[in-house]
Order: structure tokens, then sequence, then C-alpha cells
């Protein structure tokens, strides 16, 4: 049979997006990388909800089991608080919790006497070993509840399990705010001074060498003192020292491609300049910009990290790793060195889930393989 009778098969044009993502799922590093991520996504969203503890910031304090061991559990005997507490729909409780109608004793055992409660109180000895409670002092039909604290208590009896997975949104929003500034700083600088060179280029290479040669560190230690301590002053410091890698990589592209035949064109048209850096240009330049994005997230969530160690960075009792590691850090030379140690390991697997997805990404887009 010729081969000019051969009917042609089918051919189905595959998108770019379409093409990295098959690439992309033979990295089994990256594919493990993105489902470690999204799992933290996940807990992150969700929040109070699915915490052991409910309230606010997670910051619950029973000092009479402080510094529990993980797998610790005791009976929590719950009383009547006197004043009232809103109870809040499920996307307010998710994202800003929901504060205890009641107070919380511990307790080791209890028993009921015709309308009163006698409790063993937890870990007390003499007089006050013992307490005895009005049926109307309780809350609700069980004023009695077992709890269990997988990862132990800290230094306050608060649940270690609990500040770990609220903890999990600041080092998402610190990486998904910061790398959105960055993004938007870089881009423009870096497209504008490798688009129209000359003198622009020179004055923007003088600024972006200027930022480049301070130290990342220090620069975002300063920018937070002169913004402040606080939440959003952390996100924008880091943000704000970023920018430099991404104006970079993006003015080195814009320089290779802005003599290519499609922008001549673009120019022989009448496109404005804008039209032709954003809509030709940066387009063909967007995987350049997901890998040292995916780079970046990472270097966020160390800075911010490294600034709540040192106390400049979110401030208390909003849970942070990088808070928990400084206020447990001391009891490494302890029995309790896990205090520390999970924020640490929290912090590695995320930076290291999001390296592995930035060369997974680089080895998918890669048009040279």
């Amino acid at each position: 049979m010729s081969i000019f009778k051969r009917k042609p098969k089918d051919y189905k044009p595959v998108s770019l997006a379409e093409l990295t993502w098959k690439r992309f799922k033979k990295e089994k590093q990256g594919l493990f990388a993105l489902g470690y991520i999204l799992i933290v996504i996940v807990i992150a969203l969700l929040g109070y909800l699915i915490t052991p503890d409910h309230t606010p910031y997670c910051n619950h304090q029973q000092l009479e089991i402080a510094l529990r061991k993980p797998g610790f559990s005791v009976d929590i005997l719950k009383l009547k608080s006197s004043h009232e507490v809103e109870e809040r729909g499920v996307f307010k409780r998710m994202f800003l919790g929901q504060p205890l109608p009641y107070h919380t004793i511990a307790i080791e055992d209890h028993q009921f006497r015709n309308d009163s409660l006698i409790a063993q109180l937890f870990e007390q000895e003499g007089e006050y070993a013992t307490a005895n409670y009005a049926k109307s002092e309780l809350y609700g039909d069980n004023p009695v509840e077992r709890k269990k604290f997988v990862l132990g208590t800290d230094r306050y009896g608060r649940d270690v399990l609990s500040q770990l997975m609220i903890g999990s949104r600041i080092s998402l929003a610190v990486g998904i705010i910061s790398v959105f500034i960055a993004l938007f700083i870089g881009i423009l600088v870096g497209a504008i001074a490798g688009f129209y060179r000359g003198k622009v280029d020179d004055v923007l290479m003088f600024i972006i060498n200027v930022v480049w040669s301070i130290p990342t560190l220090l620069l975002v230690i300063a920018i937070s003192f002169a913004l402040g301590k606080g939440f959003w002053q952390i996100f924008i410091a880091i943000g704000l020292t970023m920018w430099v890698d991404v104006a970079r990589v993006v003015r080195g592209q814009v320089i290779s491609l802005r003599e290519q035949d499609y922008v001549e064109a673009g120019r022989a048209l009448g496109f404005s300049n804008l039209h032709i850096i954003f809509k030709h240009i940066l387009p063909n330049i967007l995987g350049s910009v997901i890998v040292i994005s995916a780079s970046n997230f990472s270097s966020a969530i160390l800075m911010e990290a490294g600034l709540s160690f040192l106390g400049i960075g979110v401030q208390p009792p909003t849970p942070s790793w990088g808070m928990m590691m400084k206020e447990n850090y001391a009891y490494i030379v302890l029995d309790q060195a896990y205090l520390a140690i999970a924020p640490g390991i929290a912090i590695m697997l995320l930076v290291l889930s999001f390296m592995l997805i930035g060369s997974a990404l680089r080895n998918a887009m890669d048009v040279r393989s």
C-alpha cells in the first residue's frame, strides 16, 4: 500500500499548559511536594473548624497542664461563664475562631452527689485537692469532657497541634502577599529596563544594584522598624526586598526577546510599547517568572520565620511557626525539645516542597529537553 494512500492520524493540538502538566507529572518529587502544599492549604483555609482548639488564635491557656508531652489526655470540667458569648457563623468561625462560652478546669476524677459535683483537681494535694460545684454552675448536660493533646501542650497550657495548624496561615499568607508585591514591582521594573534600554535601563539597573548590594535580612529588618511591628507590615517588608530577583530575570528575558520578529511586527502594526510588553513579551517569559516565584515563596517563608524568631515579625498572640520556635527554643536542651522541633520541621517541609516544585517546573518548562 502506498504511503500516499494512508489516512493521516488524527492530530489533536496540545496547549502549553497541558504539555507542561504532562511533563510535570513525571516529576515524582514535584507531585509529592504539590500534594503536601495542597494539604497545608486546606488546613489553613479550614482553620478553626478543624483545630482541636477553636478559640481565637488557639490561645486557650490552662496553666495546670502546661508542658505536657504528646499524647497527653486529661478530663476537662466545663463551668458556666459570667458573660455571654455570641455564636458565630461558619465562615466567621472558620477565619476568626469561636470564644468558649464556658471556663475549663483540669481534673483527675469526679463524682456526682445530689445536686453537686465533687471534682479532684489535677495534680493538687492537701485541702485544695478537691472542689465542690453546684449543678447550676456546670455547663451543659455533659460538663466533663476527655481531651487529648496529640502534640502535647506548651508552657502556657495551649494545644501545640492547634498552634501549628493555624500557624500555617501566616507562612502561606506571607508567601502569597510578598510574592505578589515582588512580582508586581519586579516585572514592571525589569520589563521597562529591558525593553527601553539606554538611560532608562542605566537608572533602573543602578537602583536594582543598590538594593541588591544590601543584605536581604538587614534590609527587611530596617523596613520592619520603619513600618512597625505587625501582621501586614512584615508582608510588605519582605515583598519590598524580593522584587530585585524578579526584576533581573525579567530584564534579561525581555532583552533577549525584544528583537524577535513578532515584536518588530507589533511595532509595524502600530501597537504601543506597553501593549507589546504586556501582550506579547511577558506571556513568553511566564515560565521563568513562575519558577523564580516558587523560589521566592520559600525564601519569604524562611524570612518570616527568622523575623518572628527575632521578635520583630508577627506579634503574639497570633500563632506563627517562627514565634513558636522563639518561645520554645530554650526547651531544646530539656525534655521538651519537640516544642521547638515541631515548628522547625513544619517550616523545613514547606520550604522543601516549594523548592521541589520550582525544580520540577524548571524541568517541565525546559524547551531544550
